[in-house]
């Protein structure tokens, strides 16, 4: 396998016309032909993300993500000071189809999506997170977060034009996976320092 950093502002993998051809897994592939996507993060969000050598690696990857074997952690900093300091937040997401990719909280037909999350700092107004995303909903972590009030910092999605203007881009990390080796099985626990 291979464990790469995505930057913010690439693609995980190509969009819709020419323009959107270029992302990590084409870039990843064209040294490495035998490479697939086991998972992805918004063009947005940066950090780890983990690419299968071979179809049979891509098959025991692929089943540890679903089967949740895979712990997930993201670093976010984001607007106000929740009043706990740790907590969950469970609410059924689905997509806003009329205003795609944007997603929507929906209590009839909402896929169930929980999500962890821990004080790290108080920054005055803003908040350190780190977050744990136990279902892995498109863009799950900055619904929940702007739906309780704590729009992700940078967001051009779900953020008020305040929050929105307040940092140079979405302030979103993968920052931790832990994950069974796709050959030995033994547990490996990947780290990436978040840049903000």
């Amino acid at each position: 396998m291979i464990v790469l950093d995505k930057p913010a502002g690439l693609l995980s993998v190509p969009g819709r016309g020419d323009a959107m051809q270029d992302s990590l897994a084409s870039r990843v592939q064209a040294e490495f032909p035998e490479a697939l996507i086991v998972h992805r993060l918004d063009l947005a969000t940066s950090g780890l993300i983990v690419m299968a050598r071979g179809a049979a690696h891509h098959r025991t990857l692929s089943l540890a993500f679903q089967g949740r074997e895979v712990d997930k952690r993201y670093i976010a900093i984001v607007t106000g000071e929740p009043e706990a300091d740790s907590g969950e937040i469970d609410l059924p997401l689905i997509c806003d189809w009329p205003n795609r990719p944007r997603q929507k909280v929906d209590h009839e037909i909402g896929k169930p999506s929980l999500t962890r999350w821990r004080v790290l700092a108080r920054e005055g107004g803003r908040t350190r997170l780190e977050l744990e995303p136990v279902t892995g909903r498109s863009h799950q972590l900055r619904v929940h977060l702007a739906e309780r009030g704590h729009a992700i910092l940078g967001d051009p999605l779900y953020a008020a034009p305040a929050e929105r203007d307040a940092a140079p881009r979405l302030l979103l990390h993968a920052a931790a996976l832990s994950l069974p080796h796709p050959v030995r099985g033994t547990r490996l626990d990947l780290r990436s320092e978040a840049p903000f």
